[in-house]
């Protein structure tokens, strides 16, 4: 079994021009980008994905650097498994917990 100080999160933030319809258009291609990719939407502009693996994190994090719009600011955040159950996530001031970690997919 992985370490859940090895098991890894992945983070993606991002603030993107809006204004115009066309801005519009590529902050909502990159939202859905995220979404075909695997992750979850967090808030608005926050998105999660359990990668497994640093090195999945890191495959991951490539493929969001290459679709990433060229205006705005796009963050990518790591985290082990260990640290993301330390997450404190408040809802309403009700405590809501942690999305689990996907189950591994066997493929015959």
């Amino acid at each position: 079994m992985d370490s859940a100080y090895r098991l890894m999160w992945m983070i993606v933030m991002f603030d993107l021009p809006v204004l115009t319809p066309r801005e519009r258009k590529i902050a909502t291609t990159f939202r859905n980008f995220l979404l075909d990719e695997g992750f979850t939407m967090s808030q608005y502009s926050v998105y999660l994905r359990f990668c497994g693996t640093r090195e999945k994190a890191e495959a991951f994090s490539g493929n969001v650097r290459r679709k990433s719009p060229e205006i705005g600011d796009v963050s990518i955040l790591f985290f082990t498994d260990r640290q993301f159950s330390e997450i404190i996530n408040i809802t309403n001031r009700r405590v809501k917990n942690n999305p689990e970690k996907p189950d591994q997919l066997l493929l015959f």
